[in-house]
């Protein structure tokens, strides 16, 4: 039961990266892609119907990890309570940048809120990588299982480290440039015009940032914890998931010479799935690795919920998750197609 609700959560997150992955992304290259205001209002009626919905799954992965692993839930949420903190400041500014924008009709202000939602998309996205980094790294836990980690201490990998060192910051731009070409595949596939000419560019170039930031991430963790490659050695299967980020990130490339914009969303979200699933397979059964003592580290076992709580949850888990799929399938059905920019002053 621990096992399932392990891959439950990774699930969800792996949706969220997914979902929302093309949201950021269409921040980060949002003032590269759209040069006037009808075309980044194109780029925000793109993402406009499903760009909030698209973060339900990062609250629904943060109900699941708090549901069944409670510790973990506890530990890393105090630990990494600055680092949070700003993640919650930047959700709030990039929600802003999105709805203000319109509701001035004033070229300086809008110009304020399209930097405002693209910073807070680049630097959210940066974040986002970081908790990777750390989760892959370690941090510092204690006895009990809990730490604190500041932003920085000497930007080295050492037991103490903090939130950023030169590994979680690698960390970082490998979701920078994996979610570029994410945003831009997903704008490419919904808009016409120079915008789209723009999008592909931008994802022909970030292609190389993701796949050269993705080698390097392979071999700084294989040197700073090659224990993490011993569950491919022990399951072979388990090869599956890098070998299917290998095949996605290989599809962009081709399917880009192919101007087959769908294709290149697929095999960029294909290239996401098999990165992010391989990361979890070679994390199990850890949760949450300690850089001071592998004895601290907090495993499945050591903290999940109990196991009659565990299997009464999973009932209520499959019908909320069908619930919502259901609506997802609705939501993206209605709004599939091509996006444009109203005449009649609605939309962003």
């Amino acid at each position: 039961m621990e096992t399932l609700w392990f891959v439950l959560v990774s699930f969800l997150l792996a949706m969220y990266v997914v979902l929302d992955g093309f949201d950021l992304g269409a921040g980060i290259i949002h003032l590269r892609a759209a040069r006037t205001d009808d075309e980044r209002r194109l780029i925000l009626n793109a993402i406009g119907p499903v760009w909030d919905g698209n973060e339900v799954w990062i609250l629904a992965a943060a109900g699941t990890l708090y549901f069944a692993f409670p510790l973990v839930y506890a530990s890393s949420f105090s630990g990494f309570y600055l680092p949070l903190i700003m993640v919650l400041w930047l959700l709030i500014l990039r929600g802003l940048g999105i709805e203000f924008r319109h509701q001035v009709h004033n070229p300086l202000w809008t110009r304020f809120w399209d930097t405002v939602f693209s910073l807070a998309s680049i630097l959210l996205t940066v974040f986002f990588g970081v908790a990777l980094g750390n989760i892959v790294r370690g941090v510092p836990l204690n006895q009990e299982g809990y730490f604190f980690a500041p932003l920085w201490t000497t930007f080295t990998v050492v037991p103490e480290s903090g939130v950023l060192d030169w590994f979680t910051v690698l960390f970082g731009l490998i979701a920078v440039f994996t979610l570029s070409v994410h945003g831009a595949a997903f704008i490419s596939m919904k808009t016409t015009g120079e915008v789209n000419e723009r999008a592909r560019s931008v994802s022909r170039i970030a292609w190389w940032g993701s796949l050269l930031c993705s080698v390097a991430g392979v071999i700084a963790s294989w040197s700073i914890r090659p224990e993490l490659f011993r569950n491919f050695a022990s399951y072979p299967w388990g090869l599956v998931f890098p070998l299917a980020g290998l095949l996605g990130i290989v599809g962009i490339r081709y399917f880009s010479g192919k101007q087959d914009e769908r294709r290149v969303f697929l095999a960029s979200t294909i290239f996401i799935l098999g990165m992010l699933g391989g990361t979890a397979f070679s994390l199990y059964p850890t949760l949450l690795h300690a850089s001071t003592d592998p004895a601290y580290s907090l495993s499945i076992e050591r903290t999940a919920a109990q196991h009659y709580g565990l299997t009464v949850g999973l009932v209520w888990w499959i019908i909320g998750m069908t619930l919502a799929t259901g609506y997802f399938v609705y939501l993206y059905r209605s709004f599939k197609g091509k996006a444009s920019v109203p005449t009649d002053g609605t939309g962003y």
